[in-house]
């Protein structure tokens, strides 16, 4: 759809932003709010019933742009924060940024309180209450643009971990349309948004279709083989049922050798001084690199802890390749034979929760993990097996793909269209 732009523009005066609509008006943050601090408290005041609360990790992870604590889960402080620290506590319409941030993209995340249950504001975070009646939800839109992130992206301080200060904040650069404008404004980009992101939803819907047809399909391959006619038996085993009568079944014990005594963790003060070389992995795959390895063939990694332990939809092995670092939050898997492709899918396709120990600190134990049975065909149909779900999988990995795509252009969409609206750059006035 094309949009028609404003009559008449102004030079702004600002590099970034350039023209805006002649009869918009800027302002420095500053002079629009006022501004506190979130509860000087750690994770350890949290509890599940009080007063809900939302910390930086909830804006950078969960809640970012918008938050209700009548639909979304907090975590809550005691009632008695109510009298000690009444200047936390959030209105609706306020804005709670995260003053920290663990990458540049994600300096300048927020969320606005659209509810007007009793919320505070915890560890980590910038209140900024507007002085004015402003359109928070214009704001909102503004404060999530390239432009005004932009602002911010350029002033934080930080190599690791990037500090968002209430005068980086105080100094950007906020614009402002007449209030009906700001008004029609949010109201034209939470339809249209909304539009789109029901697209996204329908379309990664569809990836998780082909992701379950996927497992699906490699946990048969590796637990019934590849010829339907085959005579079955009963393995003994409760997960596996009947497989192919000349199949044998071992615990995981006998089929490899564990390698755990090999892996060494380092620490991230410790990689940060290293040249990124080589992969370094945990329970969840590479998560850095560094300067050395200690595995140079392809090994099997199970998660050991962690919280995608008991997350169904993240599988919990894989295949290591080249020359590798392991830490001490996965275990290390080296098959005696067969082919390794085939038992990384047997090791996909196990449901893992009853051997999973421990609630706060997940954690999957050498021995749990030894005691597994599993079903061992010869190992030529091992590798058949692996050669046919390896093939079907590149088919529906590429279909994926290709709705993958289709999803990041319509984000860049949703984030041109914000940014175009916010800046004047057309003109979607009623």
């Amino acid at each position: 759809m094309k949009y028609k732009r404003y009559p008449k523009y102004k030079d702004s005066g600002v590099e970034w932003l350039g023209e805006i609509p002649e009869h918009w008006s800027e302002k420095r943050f500053r002079f629009l709010f006022s501004f506190s601090r979130g509860l000087s408290i750690t994770r350890e005041n949290l509890m599940d019933i009080g007063i809900p609360c939302v910390n930086y990790g909830d804006i950078h992870s969960k809640y970012g742009f918008e938050l209700n604590p009548e639909k979304h889960d907090l975590k809550c402080v005691s009632h008695e924060y109510l009298i000690s620290s009444e200047k936390s506590l959030l209105y609706r319409g306020d804005f709670i940024f995260a003053d920290t941030s663990e990458d540049i993209e994600g300096s300048g995340n927020f969320t606005c309180l659209n509810s007007y249950v009793k919320t505070f504001a915890g560890y980590h975070t910038i209140i900024a209450r507007q002085k004015e009646n402003y359109n928070y939800r214009y704001l909102a839109y503004l404060f999530d643009s390239l432009e005004f992130r932009s602002q911010i992206r350029s002033e934080v301080a930080g190599v690791k971990v990037f500090s968002i200060t209430q005068l980086i904040l105080k100094d950007s650069k906020v614009l402002l349309p007449d209030p009906k404008e700001q008004t029609n404004i949010a109201s034209f980009l939470d339809r249209e948004t909304a539009r789109i992101d029901s697209l996204i939803e329908k379309k990664e819907r569809q990836i998780e279709l082909l992701k379950e047809k996927r497992a699906a399909l490699i946990s048969h391959a590796v637990t019934k083989g590849l010829d339907p006619n085959v005579k079955m038996k009963d393995s003994g085993v409760e997960w596996l049922g009947k497989i192919p009568e000349h199949w044998g079944v071992k615990t995981l014990k006998y089929i490899f050798k564990n390698l755990d005594y090999r892996r060494i963790p380092l620490s991230s003060e410790e990689r940060s001084y290293m040249s990124k070389n080589y992969p370094y992995y945990g329970a969840s795959g590479i998560i850095d690199s560094v300067d050395d390895y200690l595995f140079d063939e392809p090994l099997l990694l199970v998660a050991e802890d962690g919280a995608n332990l008991l997350s169904r939809s993240t599988s919990l092995a894989f295949i290591a390749e080249g020359k590798y670092w392991v830490n001490n939050h996965a275990h290390i898997l080296k098959p005696k034979s067969g082919s390794i492709k085939y038992w990384e899918g047997i090791l996909q396709a196990y449901d893992y929760t009853p051997l999973i120990t421990g609630a706060a600190q997940p954690k999957l134990t050498a021995d749990n993990l030894g005691s597994i049975a599993l079903p061992v065909p010869p190992a030529k149909e091992q590798f058949a097996i692996s050669s046919f779900f390896s093939k079907e999988s590149s088919i529906l990995d590429g279909l994926s793909d290709k709705i993958q795509l289709s999803i990041n252009l319509l984000n860049e969409y949703r984030t041109a269209l914000i940014s175009s609206t916010v800046t004047g750059k057309i003109d979607v006035r009623e």
